[in-house]
C-alpha cells in the first residue's frame, strides 16, 4: 500500500522546529556559491529557505541543477537560525524531488509591462503575494454576500447564459449561431431574475458570468466579467433595494476587515474599513446641480449620465461633505434608463432608480421595476422597441407578477476600488477585452 507524502506548510514550519518535514513549492530564487547552497522555496503560504553545504553528492548535483520556479518537494529538518531573515528558520535538506523543471529563462520577471503579465498570468499569479491575497479577498467577499442574502431569504438561481434575445435595451450584444439560427449571450439576467420573482420565488441572488460586447478599451470595462444579482419581490420602494445592498456590502467588508485587514494593509497599503449605514444619497437632479455651480463640471445636456470625471468629483465631494466613501445617486432621467425601470407618480421624466458610486467608481445599478403589463407595453413603444422579441419577458407581467425590485454588481470593479487596483485587469482571474481572449 502507498501512503501518501505528508506536506507540511510553510507558513507552519515553526512549529515543527527541530523535526523533518517535507515541504512542496516552486523555486523562488536561488544562490548557488562555491561552498554553500541557498535556495528559497515558496508555497501559498510563505518561502522558507533551504541551506546546502556543497559536497560531492547527488543533493549538490540536485540543486545546481534547480532553476527559478521549478516544481519541487524537498525533505529535511527545520531549524532555527536568527541570522536568517524569512522568520529565522531554515530548512537543512536530506532529499530533493525535482517535480517539474522550469524552462529558463522565464518569460516574464518583476518589470514586465501589464500585457506580457497577462499573457503569461499563470506565471504572474504564482509569483505575487498580492495576487494570491486578490482571490482570497474575493472569496471571502463573496461568502460574505452570500451570507448575507441566505439570511434575508434569497434562494440563489444560476440563470442561462444562452438567450434567443437581447436581455438590455441600446446594448451591445455579443450574437452566435446557434443550430442554424441566432442566439446571444446574456448581457445581465435581469429579465430571469424577473421571470423567478413572477414565478412565486420572492427573492434572488446570483452571482455569474455577465458579457458586454461594448468596444471599451478603459481601465474599468470587460467584455465579460463576474456580476453579482439580487431581485426583491413585494417592495414598494427602490429604497427598501438600496438599502438591503447597503447592508449586505457592509456584511461583507466587516467579513474581509476580520480576515484579511492586515494582509491588505501590508500588501495593498489600502485600509478596510466597514462602512457606516445608511450610504448618502443624492439625486441625479442635485447631483448635475453641484457638480455645474460648485465643481465646474460640464458635459452637454442636463439628463445627461455621469461621466467617469463627473462621478469622481460627485463622489470627492460627498465625502467631504458625509465623511462617507460610498453614495447612491438616484433618480435617473428616464430617456437613459431601460423601459422597464418604474416611474414615479406624476413624474414620467424619472425613474427610480440608482447608482452605487464606491469612491468615485460606479459599482452597481438598481431600481425598482415596473410590474403593470401594460404600463411596460407603454414604456417600451415610447423607446421605440418592438415587443414581440420581449413576448417571453413581457407575458411574466400579464399574470399577477408582484411590485419587485433589484441590483446588479460588477464584482471585479468592487475588488478594484476595495484593493486600490488601478486597472480591472488586476483584479479579476483571466481578463477578456476587446483585444484579448487569451490565455
Amino acid at each position: 500500500m502507498i501512503h501518501p507524502i505528508e506536506r507540511t506548510m510553510v507558513a507552519d514550519l515553526r512549529e515543527h522546529t527541530d523535526r523533518t518535514v517535507t515541504v512542496a513549492g516552486w523555486v523562488h530564487t536561488l544562490r548557488l556559491q562555491s561552498t554553500m547552497q541557498f535556495v528559497l522555496v515558496r508555497d501559498h503560504s510563505g518561502i522558507v529557505q533551504v541551506t546546502h553545504r556543497k559536497a560531492d553528492d547527488e543533493l549538490t548535483a540536485l540543486l545546481d541543477g534547480l532553476t527559478s520556479e521549478s516544481a519541487v518537494r524537498i525533505t529535511g529538518r527545520v531549524v532555527a537560525n536568527p541570522v536568517v531573515k524569512l522568520g529565522g528558520l531554515e530548512l537543512i535538506p536530506e532529499s530533493v524531488e525535482v517535480l517539474n523543471r522550469a524552462t529558463a529563462p522565464l518569460p516574464i520577471d518583476e518589470h514586465s509591462g501589464p500585457e506580457p503579465r497577462l499573457d503569461w498570468r499563470f506565471l504572474d499569479l504564482r509569483r505575487r503575494p498580492a495576487a494570491q491575497l486578490l482571490f482570497a479577498v474575493q472569496t471571502t467577499f463573496e461568502a460574505g454576500m452570500r451570507e448575507y442574502a441566505y439570511g434575508a431569504g434569497c434562494t440563489e438561481l444560476h440563470t442561462p447564459k444562452l438567450m434567443g434575445t437581447a436581455s438590455e435595451s441600446g446594448a451591445e450584444v455579443f450574437e452566435l449561431g446557434y443550430f442554424g439560427g441566432k442566439a446571444y449571450l446574456a448581457q445581465s439576467p435581469q429579465f430571469y431574475k424577473q421571470m423567478a420573482i413572477a414565478g412565486g420565488i420572492d427573492r434572488v441572488f446570483e452571482i455569474g458570468p455577465v458579457f458586454r460586447a461594448e468596444p471599451s478599451f478603459t481601465s474599468r470595462h470587460a467584455t465579460e466579467f463576474t456580476g453579482v444579482d439580487v431581485e426583491l419581490a413585494w417592495t414598494t420602494d427602490v429604497e427598501e433595494v438600496q438599502r438591503f445592498e447597503e447592508e449586505m456590502i457592509a456584511h461583507a467588508l466587516g467579513r474581509v476587515a476580520e480576515r484579511h485587514g492586515a494582509a491588505i494593509r501590508e500588501e495593498f497599503g489600502v485600509e478596510v474599513t466597514v462602512p457606516s449605514l445608511p450610504f448618502p444619497r443624492i439625486t441625479m437632479a442635485e447631483a448635475h446641480q453641484v457638480l455645474r455651480e460648485k465643481l465646474g463640471w460640464d458635459p452637454e445636456g442636463t439628463k445627461v449620465d455621469l461621466d467617469p470625471e463627473g462621478e469622481r468629483a460627485l463622489s470627492a465631494h460627498m465625502r467631504e461633505q458625509t465623511g462617507h466613501e460610498f453614495v447612491f445617486v438616484t433618480h435617473y432621467p428616464a430617456e437613459i434608463r431601460p423601459f422597464y425601470h418604474a416611474r414615479p407618480a406624476g413624474r414620467p421624466d424619472l425613474t427610480l432608480s440608482f447608482d452605487l458610486l464606491w469612491k468615485g467608481l460606479e459599482v452597481t445599478t438598481g431600481a425598482q421595476r415596473e410590474h403593470r403589463y401594460e404600463v411596460l407595453v407603454e414604456q417600451a413603444a415610447e423607446k421605440g422597441m418592438r415587443t414581440e422579441p420581449l413576448t417571453d419577458y413581457l407575458n411574466c407581467f400579464r399574470y399577477g407578477c408582484p411590485p419587485h425590485g433589484g441590483f446588479g454588481m460588477g464584482l471585479g470593479r468592487m475588488l478594484m476600488v476595495l484593493l486600490g487596483l488601478g486597472s480591472l485587469r488586476d483584479a479579476v482571474f483571466l481578463f477578456r477585452g476587446p483585444n484579448r481572449l487569451t490565455p
